[in-house]
């Protein structure tokens, strides 16, 4: 079975974010093993300097890489990564887990993003969309993403 690991900088906040989680995260169970972590993200003054930004970025770059899976495909969600359909992502896990991949890394950075880095140690850059998104949704989002494509995978009917 496939383990995944979803790493987030910052932490939930509602009460309806969390559930919402909880809900893909109880329908993911039968796909696979999955993980989430949640790491701190960096404080920053009102108007960082492009130092201070850099700074944090790579703060939150090493607490990054502590969570990574060993052997793990890393995705790394970032405006500028590519966009691809539910099915075209359904296809793409299936072939990592056809050439042997078990492990999986998904990361969302916090609100400044992630830094480059870690964009570039990523075997894919995924973007949802062109669009910003709060980093709470973002969460709900890639695990509704997760949740669609292996089940397209395994015949589900979810996907319409």
């Amino acid at each position: 079975m496939l383990s995944v690991r979803l790493i987030c900088v910052g932490k939930l906040g509602e009460r309806f974010w969390a559930d919402a989680c909880a809900e893909y995260r109880k329908r993911l169970g039968a796909y696979c093993k999955l993980e989430v972590a949640e790491l701190s993200e960096q404080r920053l003054p009102q108007s960082p300097s492009e130092g201070e930004l850099a700074a944090a970025l790579e703060r939150e770059a090493a607490a990054i890489e502590a969570q990574l899976l060993p052997g793990a495909k890393v995705i790394a969600l970032c405006v500028e990564g590519k966009t691809l359909s539910s099915e075209a992502f359904s296809a793409y896990l299936s072939q990592l887990t056809v050439s042997g991949v078990s492990r999986l890394c998904v990361l969302i950075g916090g609100s400044c993003g992630l830094a480059p880095r870690i964009k570039q140690r990523a075997d894919l850059r995924l973007s949802m969309s062109p669009m910003t998104f709060p980093h709470h949704l973002a969460r709900v989002m890639a695990l509704e993403q997760l949740y669609r494509a292996l089940n397209i995978a395994a015949g589900g009917k979810y996907h319409k």
